[in-house]
């Protein structure tokens, strides 16, 4: 398939999804070796989930049918898996020598470009390339002006228009040394 029949299928989705009541004109295609792996829509309205964006969706099911049966809970089957252990990609500052793959080799198409929480999940599952339509400018004319947020991340946190403040760090270390004492410790 082209790009473009990715993208059309993504707004094929989002149309869906607005004739439905179920969210806002997004939708989202995961693909990998040129075929569709992975669709989602924006469910937002029907689930009440703010979370239910048509990117996550997409990445949710994407893991469902790359792991049917949850192979990481098995250690003899976590090869087969997204979960697998690849290197860190060439130049990355990461300090971690590897990670497990997730969504390596897949590409995501999307109707507007992600808005930051969209693409945090992007980012954490290491999908290869994003492709969109529709531009941020063009997302806020309908209504959905996520440039606040991105304005908000760049603050200082005693900044920022929601209360963050770090409280009983000494609470929060258990839980880190218990990851730092596994031996068998999963990095991803």
């Amino acid at each position: 398939m082209a790009k473009r029949e990715f993208l059309a299928e993504a707004v094929r989705l989002a149309t869906e999804s607005v004739e439905n009541g179920w969210g806002g004109p997004f939708g989202a295609v995961i693909s990998r070796d040129d075929a569709i792996i992975a669709r989602g829509q924006n469910r937002v309205l029907l689930t009440g989930d703010p979370t239910a964006h048509a990117e996550v969706e997409s990445i949710r099911k994407a893991i469902q049918v790359l792991n049917p049966e949850a192979p990481a809970i098995a250690p003899d089957r976590v090869d087969q898996s997204t979960l697998k252990l690849v290197p860190r990609p060439q130049g990355s500052a990461d300090p971690v020598p590897e990670r497990a793959r997730m969504l390596q080799g897949c590409s995501i198409y999307v109707t507007g470009a992600p808005c930051p929480m969209c693409m945090g999940a992007i980012y954490w599952s290491r999908i290869d390339a994003v492709y969109f339509s529709c531009d941020q400018a063009a997302t806020a004319k309908i209504g959905f002006d996520d440039s606040f947020q991105y304005e908000d991340f760049q603050r200082p946190m005693d900044q920022r228009s929601i209360l963050i403040e770090q409280i009983h760090p000494e609470l929060g270390a258990e839980a880190y040394q218990a990851w730092t004492d596994k031996p068998d410790r999963h990095p991803y």
